[in-house]
């Protein structure tokens, strides 16, 4: 079966190209695997491996899916084993960088859509422009203006 890291499952995402996904059971782990709509199945792999990615706790995956925007799926808990589940964490320290790490991804494409929506506002013929000139002068006049106001109040 193929795989996709978060990156390209994200990028797949927001593409339109996940048919189905499936939050699947294996041993004490739950899995994420999805269908595209090229006809191909892939499980959720590690960042820098094609093993797949297990998650002991499935809100963890719930989580992660619903982030993406996939809030609609199935289960599969048919080999499920709760008991098999791993009671150590061999990294713990590597959740919260991943944590930081999706954080960090999503803001990023929060911000490149707001210079996105920026530039086509600025390239918009209808755009009106205001001069370095004008803007100094508009702030000269409030600052007087607030000076006006508060002379008299000194303690």
């Amino acid at each position: 079966m193929h795989t996709l890291t978060l990156a390209e499952l994200r990028t797949t995402t927001h593409a339109g190209g996940i048919k189905g996904v499936t939050l699947k059971a294996e041993g004490g782990a739950f899995l994420i695997q999805v269908s595209t709509r090229r006809g191909t199945d892939a499980l959720l792999a590690k960042a820098r491996s094609s093993e797949p990615r297990r998650f002991g706790n499935p809100v963890q995956a719930l989580n992660l899916l619903h982030d993406l925007g996939l809030v609609v799926g199935e289960f599969d808990v048919a080999h499920w084993t709760p008991t098999a589940r791993s009671s150590t964490r061999v990294r713990p320290d590597r959740a919260i960088a991943m944590k930081r790490a999706h954080e960090a991804a999503g803001h990023d494409e929060w911000f490149r859509a707001e210079v996105a929506k920026g530039i086509a506002e600025a390239d918009d013929p209808n755009a009106q422009w205001v001069s370095h000139e004008d803007t100094n002068a508009s702030w000269a006049a409030r600052r007087a203006a607030l000076l006006e106001r508060t002379k008299g109040h000194d303690h």
